[in-house]
């Protein structure tokens, strides 16, 4: 991410950029996707104004402060921001959840087969995979009656089947 700071009618001092700095990596907790972030620090009329622009992937975002203190601005202007980040993430999210259940990740098909009259069936059951750590599965299906117990991992985000061998024993299964 590419930062600027403009200061307007005040000479800028390194505590100042250096707060304006990590403002910035508060952001980027929340969003990763931020190409540029610009700031305009200007002094005027005995009031600190502060204006920010972030540019993101089909977004332009803008937020803008007036206070008596200039990092009590710098703070406000990126509270804001934050605020219309989070907004904007939801829209995505909101948007990437209308997919079909057939793109989404967290939903597994386990297929059944069963031979019977010489005809193959094939039944699709559709579970929704929890996200887990391997520990929290263990506890989990020790609770349950099934054979096998299909879950997210939590430290590789990738699908996990935990297969009951016997009382003591367990496979599980990270494709």
């Amino acid at each position: 991410m590419q930062i600027t700071i403009t200061a307007r009618h005040f000479q800028l001092t390194n505590a100042i950029r250096d707060y304006v700095y990590d403002s910035v990596a508060k952001l980027e907790k929340y969003f990763d996707n931020i190409i540029v972030a610009h700031f305009i620090l200007s002094f005027e009329n005995n009031q600190n104004k502060v204006e920010l622009v972030l540019h993101a992937p089909k977004h332009n975002l803008k937020s803008e402060t007036i206070e008596t203190d200039m990092y009590m601005s710098i703070d406000v202007a990126v509270e804001k921001m934050e605020q219309q980040i989070k907004k904007m993430k939801d829209r995505w999210t909101d948007y990437s959840n209308k997919q079909s259940l057939k793109d989404s990740s967290q939903f597994v098909y386990a297929n059944l087969i069963e031979k019977g009259d010489g005809k193959k069936t094939v039944k699709i059951k559709r579970l929704l995979a929890e996200v887990m750590s391997v520990d929290e599965a263990l506890d989990k299906f020790d609770t349950m009656e099934d054979d096998y117990f299909i879950f997210k991992n939590v430290e590789t985000d990738r699908i996990n089947v935990l297969i009951k061998k016997d009382e003591d024993h367990y496979k599980l299964l990270q494709p």
